[in-house]
């Protein structure tokens, strides 16, 4: 029986897992490689109803809901600034998805965790890991070592436990996309209040709302060449922004308009995706969220699916004898659904009409996991 999880990785998945483990009777410490955490600068989210369902089954919505503000909807629009399409989030029963920075999160899930208990280890860089007679055995950078029944890689998109589990795993793709964050508080553009505004323009994405206090948070998906970390770090606030300007220049409003009203606070990056992986486990690792399976931001469902997955890992170690068997159960409740929003996110194909089956997703976590037959 599972008694101890070595976590690796403080952001989201992190967090969460950490906190469903707790609720399940397993102890867990996060073992975080930055001295202060892993917010990703700039970037912000929303996280859907399914992932809003996530956090209720372990009763962290509340300080979520507290930090954040709600869309009720989606609103599209043309690339000749007619609208398109719409879509009302709000359903009887269900916590309207709400908006945050990743930093505001992060912030968030680190206290509701500390509060319950959960230890957090900050810089603490794993190297490797290895098999011993109690368990698994983690090796960081600073030497120092941490032990337990499990290992759970929550440690992103660049995911050093994925490659101790399969050597061989696929690196992250590289989507075409530059990301690009912005946020305003001109009263001089069209305020989108509890709303998504979606934007195709004639070269790229562009889709914004606006908070209750009047900031308007804004992003935009560019096309354009990767770039090296490096080269990546060297990018100014500026840069990011004429980027951003010149991809919608010949665009109706009020994308331009939008991008003109920004000063400094605007931040980028490049979108990636992880469509699968051969091996999500060994019988004593087992990877969760952006580290087994990162989507592009197209679908906005990055977050809302690390926390279902942390969720469902804590229901599988609660309720099956083993790590193995809940491992294995564990994948193949999640495989299928994650993979197809990776593929639905990469425009591979459409959910169309289905979209709901990323929706209406919810966990009942009173309700026991058995292993299939």
């Amino acid at each position: 029986m599972t008694r101890r999880a070595v976590i690796i990785g403080g952001g989201i998945s992190g967090a969460v897992t950490a906190m469903a483990l707790h609720k399940a009777g397993i102890e867990a410490v996060i073992h975080e490689a930055y001295p202060e955490g892993a917010a990703d600068a700039g970037a912000f989210l929303t996280i859907m109803d399914n992932g809003m369902d996530a956090l209720s089954a372990i009763d962290a919505l509340d300080p979520v809901i507290a930090n954040s503000f709600p869309a009720h909807g989606v609103e599209v629009f043309s690339v000749t600034g007619e609208q398109v399409g719409e879509r009302v989030f709000s359903r009887v029963g269900v916590t309207s998805p709400r908006t945050l920075t990743r930093a505001g999160l992060y912030h968030v899930l680190h206290g509701e965790a500390a509060r319950r208990g959960i230890a957090f280890e900050h810089g603490k860089r794993l190297v490797s890991a290895e098999t011993t007679s109690q368990g698994v055995e983690a090796r960081f950078e600073d030497g120092s070592t941490a032990h337990g029944d499990i290992l759970i890689g929550a440690d992103g998109l660049h995911s050093v436990v994925r490659k101790l589990i399969d050597p061989d795993a696929p690196s992250p793709r590289y989507t075409g996309l530059n990301i690009v964050y912005g946020y305003t508080r001109s009263k001089d553009i069209p305020a989108a209040p509890a709303i998504y505004r979606m934007i195709q323009g004639k070269h790229a994405f562009f889709g914004y709302t606006t908070a209750p206090d009047g900031q308007t948070y804004w992003f935009s998906r560019i096309p354009g060449p990767e770039r090296d970390r490096a080269e990546l770090a060297a990018v100014t606030p500026a840069e990011w922004r004429s980027l951003a300007a010149e991809a919608f220049a010949d665009d109706e409003p009020p994308s331009a308009g939008i991008i003109a009203a920004t000063g400094d606070e605007v931040h980028g990056g490049l979108a990636y995706d992880v469509p699968t992986l051969p091996i999500w486990s060994t019988p004593e690792m087992v990877l969760v969220g952006d580290a087994a399976h990162a989507a592009s931001p197209a679908a906005g469902q990055g977050a809302s699916m690390a926390l279902e997955d942390s969720v469902v890992l804590a229901q599988c170690l609660r309720d099956l004898p083993d790590a193995p068997e809940a491992f294995k159960t564990y994948e193949g409740l999640r495989r299928e659904r994650v993979e197809r929003l990776v593929a639905v996110s990469a425009g591979q194909r459409d959910a169309g009409t289905e979209r709901n089956w990323l929706y209406d997703h919810h966990i009942e976590w009173d309700a026991p996991v058995t292993a299939p037959a």
